[in-house]
């Protein structure tokens, strides 16, 4: 046999190996297997009826929502006299303290009203000084008329006597009697004079005289205006929605920017009007920002719930009475404040969404919000600056 017969040979012989079909695999207990599902499903049954339990009967009661956002005040700062823009101060995302200045405004113009002012304002005082001198002078010419008058009566009183013993003719004694009408006249018209310069002054002095007091005002409205080229915040926040640009030219009431104190933010839950009737004033509540995620909890309480739903101030309010109506469930604005100390670690910006809970446990509060308050003390006002009064003094007394 050649060596080519002993491989066909061989190969031969191992074909039948290769065709053997393989063994099946061994199949394991099935009653194990459904023991094993059976457990399964039975622990999944009572940890569902545990949490059913702990959910529904021993949990707390809570209304929660999705449908909140935060709020807050912004306070617009807008132009009160037009001008042009020279100097900005604050820019977006720039927090300010109140009285920090914002913007200038180029006074040229108005200092030179204010100049006007100030010398109308001396003027007056002048003018003033000057009415209260002739009422002097009127009295004077009074006293000299009333002296001239009684002259003419002596005169006349003589020439009677003397008309009487033949020594006066007729027409001298007409001509004493003329001179006596003329002074009386005179002494009417000096005393006329007299009470027209009282008129003007009387029961005042120059500085409470009316039109020393209208040129004041004047003073004081031109001061006013001058103040207004220098705007400055009003409350402590964060400045937002700047409008305006270096030279700009702007008018009275144009929105500059707006200034927004996030320390005093507010969420604004929309809670549907099934979820409020255990709701009430006081309740404590729990937020959450999707800015910081669930790991950060602002805790509050409620202060308020809106008069209305949001239908029923909208611009173009449902009629349900005409046509098809479909009930749709309305939400209510409650409003939640923010605790200050929760605001100052991790701050809120207005507009963001937040999830609000509020814990109903307690329903012995009030269903309507507390009485009015006062949200900010009282600003300081542009009249009555007393280095404007110190300079109207001034004025009146350069000029007295």
């Amino acid at each position: 046999m050649t060596k080519m017969e002993k491989i066909e040979a061989t190969d031969a012989q191992a074909a039948p190996a290769q065709d053997t079909p393989p063994a099946a695999p061994v199949r394991g207990n099935p009653g194990a297997r459904r023991r094993g599902l059976t457990i399964l499903a039975a622990v999944v049954l009572i940890a569902a009826i545990v949490w059913a339990v702990f959910h529904f009967l021993l949990a707390a009661p809570e209304q929660e929502t999705d449908d909140a956002y935060v709020a807050g005040d912004v306070v617009a700062i807008t132009a009160r006299d037009p001008g042009t823009i020279l100097a900005i101060h604050a820019d977006n995302t720039q927090t300010v303290r109140a009285g920090q200045p914002l913007l200038d405004l180029d006074p040229a113009t108005v200092d030179v009203g204010l100049a006007a002012a100030e010398a109308e304002l001396a003027r007056s005082v002048r003018a003033t000084r000057s009415d209260f001198s002739k009422l002097n002078e009127t009295g004077a010419a009074v006293v000299q008329a009333q002296a001239e008058l009684a002259r003419a009566q002596n005169d006349l009183a003589r020439r009677r006597g003397a008309a009487a013993e033949g020594a006066v003719s007729g027409e001298e004694l007409s001509h004493a009697a003329d001179a006596v009408k003329v002074a009386s006249a005179n002494l009417a018209l000096a005393r006329s004079q007299q009470a027209q310069s009282r008129t003007g002054v009387q029961g005042t002095t120059v500085s409470t005289n009316p039109a020393v007091l209208a040129a004041i005002a004047a003073y004081r409205r031109a001061a006013i205006v001058r103040s207004h080229m220098h705007i400055t915040a009003p409350i402590d926040g964060v400045v937002a929605q700047r409008t305006v640009q270096l030279g700009q030219q702007v008018a009275a009431g144009t929105p500059l920017m707006a200034v927004v104190p996030l320390d005093r933010v507010w969420v604004d839950a929309n809670f549907r009007e099934t979820q409020l009737k255990d709701i009430r004033i006081g309740q404590r509540a729990t937020v959450t920002a999707d800015m910081y995620g669930s790991g950060i909890v602002y805790h509050g309480h409620v202060i308020g719930l809106g008069a209305g739903s949001g239908n029923a101030f909208a611009l173009l309010p449902p009629q349900n009475a005409s046509g098809n109506w479909i009930k749709v469930v309305q939400r209510l604005p409650v409003r939640i404040a923010i605790d200050s100390a929760d605001l100052q670690r991790n701050p809120l910006r207005v507009g963001l969404s937040v999830n609000a809970t509020v814990d109903t446990a307690d329903t012995s509060g009030a269903r309507i919000g507390a009485p009015a308050r006062q949200a900010y003390r009282d600003g300081a006002s542009d009249g009555g600056d007393p280095k404007v009064e110190a300079r109207i003094a001034q004025i009146i007394a350069a000029n007295r």
